[in-house]
């Protein structure tokens, strides 16, 4: 064999062990994936619809799945064969006959990128595509390997029939809608199983965009993919053309976007969350549907007739006392909104309360006696240093300053400068440990980081946590945990609280119209023709609207403001949230009105001087009655009044110097000024239902030496001795002018009628707490 013969023979050799080598590895990798293969059991879906009723077993809605997808799994021979041949039509027509990967289509592909520069066709086999939906990943070379090789897996252990029965039933179908099942039954309300040929090509035509191709959003795109999945089918000889045709032009009926779901969405879905894994798939709720629809109604009329004010978004919640039974649970005005983020959940979500929890620092403050019940707080500027902050002063909507208040006073009318004083007198550690115990689970920080504020809602807490107190303050302190199901399912802990009479003590303040009148009048939205305790709250820059209040038999908690926290048109607590918890109060107690709130236990009550909370001498002008510890009589019939002397037979106010900074702003005011009007103020603007009952204040900041005359639009209203007067509101643009002597004041307002409703009473909104 010459030279050449021995290098052609050498250089053949080569070839053929490289060949060789090639053919090995190509051999063991394409083995390999038989070494790790996966099977159908390793991808069972063990996601199940669950089945929800109201207490009464009325259907409340069906979900799908236990979290906020949509998903039901049902075997092949349960999804109509028109669906099985337009996906596979319409995503791979050889998928019968190539392995997991098809390798025509992937040279196609390849040929024409390359002749175009770009990817014009995809080559994903339905195998390939459920690999995707097992790990998806971005689109890269790297991930592109990974995909091939979980593709030769999973056609390693499973049959095409497998392979495609977990693809069915995986489908993304839009609006988080997984698998042919979930799709059929919330898009036309039929099971998988008797889809036709119309209603098929649209469902396979979903998977290739379902963002674009949405049926709510992007019909005209979705039909025009549905021509594309009919004609595939046309010519793979699955139809025929008139068939095809006449699915086109079938008119196809959308089912609401409710998507299965009768009432209260927000809650089935939170309630799924927390059930427990093995739960039954039939689960009854605590839920009054009729009543759950009422208040899914109010919530949207609310913010409708608000929504000029910037305020877009409302919640609900309402509780039976007696059971700790959640009755109805709206989060949001539309949870099927797909523009305005209906999804979120107002009840659960974190906001600042506003002054909701001031209530609950009285009480401790009473309950460790740091406070009494007849001590007076001076609400007066009062500055506190922070190390390296500037002076925290706090103050009230009204930039105003009230003088010395009694507690009674100081918690109605929601005064901001004496909750902090006694906040101050509680501690702040002490009071965030007792609102742990109330169940404020997500107040996380130490106490430092809320500071004094923390009574002025400088944290945040939920709507649920609001109405899980409050009900432990309906129960006097005695705290039950909050059910939703029956047999009860305890969804929050009951925290033990020390027995005290005070906390009957703020429901009595609470509940007192009269106490509260100088911020909210006597007759206010606040005010229902039956006992009821209430509270608003309003947070900075009018970002949250909150009213919490109860009866012996309900607690009903309101939200109103904006989920993105963009600020309202200075919407406060009475003007927002608090017109919703009226309409919902009236109609709980439309047939029944509840019993009258109990006395205070053990404490008796005694004639105090108005002023200074102490025992009334004949110089006192005003007397209120007010309670107090057996105990504390000695000291109280000791204590007598020091606010008053009288001077030439008459009763003058001698305040303590504390006071001197107030009195010489009030002094000012009617010096510069002459005579003051603090309600209403310039600008107000009120809002009045038709046949309404509704009056309105009309005060002075002090009462001047000569007789006052008051004149609305021009026309005399009324001569008063007192320095106020109440006029029935009407709508218009209102004109008030008050004159005494040579001084006078005017100031302007409006009042406007707000869309009908149907509780009794009708209500007045003005700035306030």
């Amino acid at each position: 064999m010459n030279k050449w013969a021995r290098r052609k023979h050498s250089w053949v050799f080569k070839i053929g062990q490289i060949t060789l080598v090639l053919v090995l590895i190509g051999l063991l990798v394409r083995l390999l994936p038989y070494m790790f293969p996966i099977y159908a059991n390793n991808l069972t879906q063990e996601r199940q619809a669950i089945e929800f009723s109201d207490r009464q077993g009325l259907p409340l809605g069906t979900l799908l799945t236990r979290d906020l997808e949509h998903t039901a799994v049902v075997p092949l021979n349960r999804v109509s064969s028109h669906f099985i041949h337009a996906i596979i039509a319409a995503e791979d027509k050889r998928f019968y006959q190539h392995g997991a990967l098809e390798l025509r289509a992937i040279a196609r592909s390849l040929v024409q990128a390359a002749r175009v520069k770009k990817v014009v066709s995809g080559a994903s086999t339905i195998t390939m595509q459920l690999a995707r939906m097992l790990d998806p990943k971005p689109r890269n070379l790297g991930n592109k390997l990974q995909e091939i090789w979980l593709s030769w897996r999973l056609f390693a252990g499973m049959n095409k029939h497998e392979i495609l029965y977990a693809y069915v039933n995986r489908l993304t179908m839009g609006s988080n809608i997984y698998g042919v099942e979930a799709a059929a039954r919330i898009y036309f309300g039929v099971p998988a199983s008797d889809l036709n040929l119309a209603q098929a090509s649209i469902l396979a035509a979903l998977p290739n965009d379902p963002t674009d191709l949405n049926p709510y959003t992007g019909w005209e795109k979705l039909k025009h993919r549905q021509a594309y999945v009919l004609g595939r089918m046309v010519k793979d000889g699955y139809i025929s053309r008139e068939m095809s045709d006449r699915a086109l032009a079938e008119k196809i009926t959308l089912q609401p976007r409710q998507q299965g779901i009768i009432a209260a969405p927000h809650f089935l879905f939170w309630l799924a969350s927390q059930l427990p894994k093995n739960s039954s798939s039939q689960v009854k709720t605590t839920i009054d549907r009729p009543l759950q629809q009422f208040v899914e109604a109010q919530v949207r009329q609310i913010v409708q007739n608000l929504a000029v004010y910037n305020a877009h978004h409302a919640a609900a919640i309402v509780i039976g006392n007696h059971s700790g039974e959640v009755l109805a649970y709206v989060g949001s005005p539309d949870y099927f909104s797909l523009t305005d983020t209906g999804r979120n959940d107002g009840v659960q979500a974190l906001r600042q309360p506003g002054s909701t929890l001031k209530p609950f620092s009285y009480q401790l403050a009473l309950e460790n006696r740091v406070i009494h019940t007849n001590t007076v707080l001076a609400d007066v500027p009062t500055h506190y240093a922070i190390p390296g902050a500037k002076l925290y002063s706090p103050r009230d909507y009204s930039e105003s300053f009230q003088g010395p208040v009694r507690v009674r006073l100081a918690l109605a009318n929601s005064l901001n400068v004496p909750a902090v004083k006694v906040l101050e007198k509680v501690g702040v550690p002490t009071f965030l440990n007792r609102l742990h115990q109330l169940g404020f689970d997500q107040l996380k920080h130490p106490p430092e980081y809320y500071g004094l504020g923390l009574t002025l809602g400088s944290g945040e807490v939920s709507l649920w946590e609001l109405a899980r107190a409050y009900v432990t303050m309906a129960r006097n302190g005695q705290a039950l945990p909050l059910t939703v199901t029956s047999p009860h399912l305890p969804i929050s802990p009951s925290p033990h609280l020390p027995k005290s009479p005070t906390w009957a003590l703020i429901t009595d303040i609470l509940s007192d119209r009269h106490a509260r009148a100088r911020a909210f009048g006597v007759d206010s939205v606040l005010s229902l023709p039956f006992p009821a305790a209430v509270k608003t709250g309003t947070s900075s820059d009018y970002r949250d609207t909150w009213t919490v209040g109860f009866t012996t038999d309900y607690t009903v908690a309101t939200w109103v403001g904006n989920f993105d926290g963009e600020p309202m048109k200075q919407v406060s607590g009475v003007m927002g949230a608090a017109p919703l918890w009226n309409r919902i109060m009236l109609h709980l107690h439309e047939h029944k009105e509840p019993a009258d709130f109990a006395p205070p236990a053990s404490l008796v009550q005694r004639p105090i001087c108005a002023i200074s909370g102490l025992k009334p001498t004949p110089a006192c002008p005003t007397v209120v009655q007010e309670y107090f510890y057996p105990e504390d009589l000695p000291d109280y019939d000791r204590n007598l009044d020091t606010f008053y002397r009288v001077v030439n037979g008459e009763s003058r106010l001698d305040l303590p110097s504390e006071y001197n900074e107030w009195l010489a702003m009030q002094q000012q005011s009617v010096t510069t000024d002459g005579l003051k009007i603090v309600s209403p103020r310039n600008g107000d603007r009120f809002l009045v239902y038709t046949n309404s009952q509704q009056r309105l204040e009309l005060k002075l900041a002090t009462l001047p030496d000569k007789p006052v005359e008051w004149w609305i639009n021009g026309e005399r209203l009324a001569n008063s001795a007192s320095g106020a007067v109440f006029w029935a509101l009407r709508p218009g643009n209102w004109t008030v002018e008050v004159k005494s002597g040579e001084m006078r004041d005017r100031v302007n307002f409006q009042v406007e009628v707000a869309e009908s409703q149907s509780s009794r009473r009708g209500f007045s909104i003005a700035p306030s707490r």
